[in-house]
């Protein structure tokens, strides 16, 4: 029941931001990571968006991607597909999401030979069979009705020995789940990973920017409810990733012949 008012609120927020960003200051909406050793070199225009980067770099890194066609599914605003698509160089780069007025801003934002994107369900893609070299899906499919459904299009549309690169948070007690649905994919785990603290740590060195863009963003009677959303420091959000109520995982996932 709590994600799914979660959900309602983050609907209503996602249409607030894209009625409000007029100069396209908020490209990213996932939450944040940081790997201390891990160094990222990004571009000094970029730089204000270090963290959220550096989750889809996490994820990036794990497969060949150079010359590759790949899809996010869930792509939000853009920001992530738009890194991996200046960073390593696939042939193609298709973002696809469930709202019209994102998928508008993106294509109107982001002009990159090769990248392109599309309205679409990911529980009900319009992508052919076998299409597709990488798909990238980015703390989205908490929000999916059906999971099992929105898998097995990401299987489907995968070639032989495709990678699904996925990342996203649970409830601690909805983990045994979702293992079950990924071994039921057929997909191989090539790796798993819980990030809880490299997302925390991203969120506190990102805290001060965050509530800086909210207050600037959103009027007085919807901080708290932004606060929340950004997992400001303090924030129930927040908390429940550091107490790991909410289990922040990654996964690396491969697609047999």
């Amino acid at each position: 029941m709590e994600f799914n008012f979660r959900e309602k609120l983050f609907r209503a927020w996602y249409w607030y931001v894209s009625k409000i960003d007029k100069n396209a200051e908020i490209l990213f909406m996932n939450y944040r990571y940081n790997d201390n050793s891990q160094n990222v070199p990004i571009d000094k225009h970029h730089e204000h968006n270090r963290y959220p980067i550096q989750l889809y770099h996490h994820l990036a890194c794990e497969a060949e991607i150079a010359n590759k066609d790949i899809v996010e599914i869930g792509s939000g605003r853009g920001g992530g597909l738009s890194y991996i698509t200046r960073t390593f160089k696939p042939a193609t780069a298709k973002g696809i999401d469930l709202n019209r007025t994102a998928i508008q801003f993106c294509n109107r934002h982001y002009k990159t030979d090769g990248l392109k994107f599309i309205q679409g369900d990911a529980q009900s893609l319009t992508l052919e069979e076998k299409s597709c070299d990488v798909v990238i899906n980015v703390e989205s499919s908490h929000r999916y009705p059906n999971f099992p459904a929105f898998v097995g299009e990401v299987t489907r549309i995968l070639r032989p020995n495709g990678y699904f690169l996925f990342t996203d948070f649970r409830y601690d007690y909805k983990m045994e789940d979702l293992k079950k649905e990924l071994e039921k994919s057929g997909l191989s785990v090539q790796r798993e990973r819980i990030i809880n603290k490299e997302v925390v740590e991203a969120l506190n060195l990102d805290d001060a920017r965050r509530r800086r863009l909210v207050k600037k963003m959103a009027p007085r009677f919807l901080h708290r409810i932004a606060f929340n959303f950004a997992g400001a420091i303090g924030s129930e959000t927040y908390n429940h990733f550091h107490t790991h109520k909410y289990v922040y995982f990654s996964y690396i996932l491969r697609k047999s012949n």
